[in-house]
Parts: C-alpha cells; structure tokens; sequence
C-alpha cells in the first residue's frame, strides 16, 4: 500500500512539473485567467469593505455602559417622542450613574437637515443632534479635536470631522443656516470612529426653539453605574405606570441599527461578485482546455509509459488553483491598496441620514476573497482535467 502511495505520488509530481513549465508557452491565457479572478475578487472584496466600514462605525458608537431610551412601540430616534416630565423620570430611574452636576443622563432631539456634498454637490441629509449640558458626561468618548464645545444658550454648534470631510458649509468659524436662525461652528470633534462622528450637535433648548418643539426631545442615552446595572434598570423603566417607554444596551441598538445597510450591501456585493464569477469560471475552463489540448500528445505519452489517469487529474487542477490562488492574492491585493481607509458617506435607512465611514478590507474579507478563487479556480480545472484523464490513448498518439 505505501509503495503504492509513494508511486502515485510520484507520478502526479512529475505530471505536475511538466505541466506547471509549459505555462510560459501559454502565459497570455494564463493571464487572461489569473487577471479575470482578480477583477472579480477586488470587486467582491471592495464591496463587502463597505459593509464591514459602516457596521465598524455602528458598533464601535455603541458602549455597553451606556443605554438609550425610546417611546414603546419605536425602532429609531425620528419615531421616539418624550416630554420633558417623562425625560426627568428616565433619568431618576435607579442604576443612572451620577456626577456632581447629577445624573449622568442626556436628553436629546434628532432632526436632519440638508446640506451639500463636498464630492458631487448634491444635497443630503445630515444628524442635527440636541444635547443636554452634561451630555459630555455622557458621550465621554467625544473629543474637541479644533475649538471649543458649544456655550449652551446659544446658536453654537460643533460638528464631527466625518460630517466635515463629506459636507461643504462644515468648515471651523462657518455658519449653517437651521430653522430661521444662522449658527457658528466654533468645534470640530472626534468620537473614536463612532456614528457621533457623522452628526452636528448643538444645545437642545435651542433646538427645540428653531424647530418648536416646546419641552420634547426624543431619546434619552444614560450612562450606568455598570452593564450589570442595566436589567434593573429597564425593569423599572418599563414596568413605570407613568412612561411608555423600552431601554434597549447602546451596543445592541447600533448592532440592530447597522443591519438594514449590512444586509443590503453584503447581499449585493456577493451577488455581483458570483455574476462576475461566472465569466471568470468560464475563462479559467477556456484556460485548462487549453492547456489540455496543447498537451494531449504529452498526456497520451505519459499514459502509454504507465502513467495512471489520476495523477493527470490531479496535475491539471493543481494547476488551475495555483493560477486561481494568483489572481485571487492579486485582487486581494488590490482591493487593500486601493479601498483600505477611502472615506465616503452612506444613507442609514434607519434614520434617514448621511454616515460617513471608512471602507475596512479586513483579514477576513482577504480571506474569503481568496477562498472565492480558490473554488473559481476549482471548478475551472475540474472538467478540463476529467477530458485529460479521459482522453484515448491510442487516438492521442495518432497526433504524434
């Protein structure tokens, strides 16, 4: 059995040798296939980096310390409404960390305004956020990055460095024109990544004032004295006669806030990415017949001298996935160079507004990219490689 093991071993090394010396002698089909699948990785590749940037951006805003209060029935801020008794009550609840300024609760308005691209100049829609005064407090991953923090009373605003790389008007000393008042940019702030970092934020009794919203916001975002705090306190929240309200762990409402976009990214991406494939696969079959017949007098030979038809097999699929692991390494490559860090700006169909991220080609998706030509690479070899080990060997050595 081993002495069978190690002849057959043999034989499919030195099929494998001869074949892998002829590819010179065919380097423009060969090209042509190893180019096709790294088109179809970079793009498979480059697509999913989208999906991948904008749930980065949404899970990393969220803080397990941290929780946000919505109106029952409500899946987004734009749907939430509290007064401003009901936003008192959420922040007195128990397990609300405090500070010498009282608890650590920001009650907040959301609307969208519009404002230009700086890329294309159309209008999109961009998070006007109403903060409390202690909502630095809260948001304590939030970092003036140029300026100063609003003066709360004022038509002040602070913007993130996302909103201000994608939208024009954004710019340090700049004024915005929101509701029938102008205001001044007097920050520019970061949020370590975070969706904060898409939004303009501003003091929430001037907002309610621009847009007459009396004494209403729309979520309440709590810090807590720890995530073990956080049953406790959605059990009181929830089972409080006086509110209808659901707390929901800031993590698992940006991980469910993402999943819309990610779904319909990653569905498109690979979708696109299989219709390419198809072309791919056909020219990696167009690649190995071709090699099969300008080595059929060779395969004839080497089945005449004793050679098995499985080594054969084996020769030509090695082969096809040795030019499939090229061009998928190739695609890989350029789809990191290229998409790795490149900023761009999404709809978050959630709340309807604009969320600038960066695009992450992750290990994972350099992975699955050079899985993908791998079974490109696979199928591609498979029945070129079933025609080599069937061919007859006595029509084959007619051609000699």
């Amino acid at each position: 059995m081993l002495r069978h093991t190690l002849n057959w071993l043999a034989q499919t090394g030195s099929v494998t040798r001869l074949s892998l010396e002829t590819i010179v002698e065919r380097k423009g089909a060969c090209a042509t296939s190893v180019f096709g699948i790294a088109g179809v990785v970079a793009v498979f590749v480059a697509v999913l980096s989208i999906a991948q940037g904008f749930r980065q951006v949404m899970t990393r805003s969220g803080d397990p310390t941290k929780a946000i209060i919505l109106r029952s029935g409500s899946d987004t801020e734009m749907m939430s409404f509290f007064s401003g008794i009901e936003s008192r009550l959420i922040a007195d609840a128990p397990g609300v960390a405090h500070s010498a300024t009282g608890p650590l609760a920001s009650r907040e308005l959301f609307v969208v305004i519009n404002l230009p691209k700086r890329s294309t100049g159309t209008d999109a829609n961009v998070p006007l956020r109403g903060v409390s005064p202690n909502a630095f407090e809260v948001h304590d991953r939030l970092r003036i990055q140029m300026g100063r923090p609003f003066v709360p009373g004022r038509n002040e605003v602070i913007v993130g460095i996302g909103a201000a790389r994608e939208f024009a008007g954004l710019d340090l000393g700049a004024s915005i024109r929101v509701g029938r008042n102008d205001w001044t940019i007097v920050g520019l702030f970061t949020a370590e990544g975070g969706l904060a970092e898409s939004e303009i934020w501003t003091d929430a009794t001037m907002l309610q004032s621009a847009y007459q919203r009396g004494n209403s916001y729309q979520t309440v975002v709590v810090k807590l004295t720890s995530p073990r705090a956080f049953p406790d306190f959605q059990h009181a929240l929830e089972n409080d006669p006086r509110l209808q309200v659901k707390a929901l762990l800031q993590t698992d409402y940006y991980i469910d806030q993402s999943r819309t976009v990610y779904n319909l990214i990653t569905g498109l991406g690979t979708l696109i990415a299989a219709l390419m494939a198809v072309g791919a696969v056909f020219g990696a079959l167009n690649t190995m017949y071709t090699a099969v017949a300008a080595r059929t007098r060779e395969i004839a030979t080497l089945r005449a001298l004793g050679f098995g038809s499985s080594p054969v097999v084996v020769s030509i699929l090695l082969e096809s996935l040795l030019l499939a692991l090229l061009g998928g390494m190739l695609g890989s490559a350029i789809a990191y160079w290229v998409f790795d860090g490149f900023r761009a700006a999404t709809m978050n169909w959630q709340s309807f507004s604009q969320v600038a991220f960066a695009f992450r080609v992750t290990p994972s998706l350099l992975i699955q990219g050079i899985l993908c030509a791998t079974l490109i690479g696979l199928i591609g070899g498979l029945l070129p490689a079933l025609r080599a080990a069937r061919l007859p060997v006595a029509r084959a050595l007619r051609e000699l």
